[in-house]
């Protein structure tokens, strides 16, 4: 740690495009791959992440994940984590906003959660535990996961509530970066999407 506080900087990676992402459907679980047009969105993120150095890469099982992973060339070095698994929709999985909305027109995921999946409070609880093994790794980490949980993340990173991350928009393939100022955790880039050119984030 220099005396202005820790260095480490945390790459988020959300995972690149899927059908279910495309249409908007809520997918938790489902083991969803990766469009063609995804893989070739995710081809490039070695290119985008030119002068990174990780120390440590997280990752979540879910295929659409570890592609994405291994299509940025950090796949070998992937510590699959459960607790960075998209946030568990139960009943909802496979559905639109829409499509809920029709059976419960007030609903808010980040206040309701999902019947037979999991509330707030739950996913909020499994990445605390991921932003408490960062910080007591203090490392630069490279994170790939989903929309919600790496939503989630950041807001946890700041120590903002859960619900902190409706806040937060994050597009398929987007990079965000995780750091300090001085020793207050900050969000230093959120969702940067431009696929030519990332160079800045380092």
């Amino acid at each position: 740690m220099s005396p202005d506080g820790p260095e480490q900087r945390v790459v988020t990676v959300r995972h690149a495009e899927t059908e279910w992402s495309l249409s908007g459907r809520h997918t938790g679980r489902t083991d969803v791959p990766l469009t063609e047009r995804g893989r070739a969105i995710a081809a490039q993120l070695p290119q985008r992440l030119a002068g990174w150095t990780f120390a440590r890469v997280l990752c979540s099982p879910l295929s659409r994940a570890r592609e994405t992973c291994e299509l940025a060339g950090l796949g070998d070095q992937a510590e699959l984590r459960d607790d960075l698994m998209e946030w568990d929709y139960g009943d909802y999985e496979g559905l639109t906003t829409p499509q809920i909305r029709e059976r419960r027109p007030d609903w808010d995921l980040w206040r309701d959660g999902c019947p037979g999946g999991e509330s707030p409070a739950q996913i909020g609880a499994r990445v605390y535990a991921v932003v408490a093994d960062l910080r007591a790794h203090p490392v630069d980490t490279a994170v790939f996961a989903h929309g919600h949980v790496l939503r989630v993340l950041g807001a946890c990173w700041v120590d903002l509530p859960t619900s902190g991350g409706s806040k937060l928009l994050l597009s398929p393939a987007g990079l965000s970066v995780l750091g300090y100022e001085r020793i207050t955790p900050v969000l230093a880039r959120w969702n940067d999407d431009d696929l030519r050119d990332c160079s800045s984030l380092v």
